[in-house]
């Protein structure tokens, strides 16, 4: 069911303003490293776009957005698991749904290949598929597709750019005691 309203909130962070777009039940349905939202919510499918989005203020504890707000803060803050339990919706289909489910699971400071993800998920030859389920995941950093890297240790891409990458990873290595992996 589409929500008929969705709320908006910008938190800034040092690899710059993450904007979320959360539906009443607090369920984060796009996000990005950007403050233009309509590239952010051009990520949701025309059909499942709102008719209204609602600005909050981030510091707004009584918002839809809070809980994912205090998760963003205390990742931030070096609590790099905060952001696993916070719910997410985006439309996908099963084996992309699949390898989402795996990605959540790739630790941060441990960053997964492409074609490791597509074989913890069951899929042999997969790369591509997981790849394309990176590219096209509307909800980052809550599901990590900046934990996933080339096979040969390169970044690969981000449709958040790669300093933002660079940053999420150095981040989560530092926090995670784990060694920066290699920014090609």
């Amino acid at each position: 069911m589409t929500p008929q309203t969705l709320h908006r909130t910008t938190i800034d962070t040092p690899a710059g303003p993450l904007l979320l777009l959360v539906d009443d039940a607090g369920v984060v349905r796009a996000s990005g490293f950007t403050d233009d939202v309509g590239e952010v919510a051009a990520l949701l499918p025309a059909d499942e776009r709102p008719a209204t989005l609602r600005s909050v203020d981030a510091d707004d504890a009584d918002a839809p957005t809070a809980p994912a707000v205090a998760a963003v803060r205390a990742y931030l803050d070096g609590e790099l698991g905060a952001l696993d339990d916070v719910a997410v919706a985006q439309r996908e289909r099963p084996a992309t749904a699949i390898l989402r489910r795996h990605l959540r699971e790739v630790p941060p400071g441990a960053p997964a290949s492409y074609l490791g993800l597509a074989r913890a998920a069951g899929l042999d030859r997969g790369s591509r598929a997981a790849g394309q389920a990176c590219a096209r995941n509307a909800v980052a950093p809550f599901v990590p597709c900046h934990r996933v890297l080339r096979s040969d240790g390169a970044l690969g891409g981000y449709r958040w750019g790669l300093a933002v990458k660079r940053w999420l990873l150095a981040h989560e290595a530092e926090h995670a005691g784990a060694r920066v992996p290699v920014a090609r």
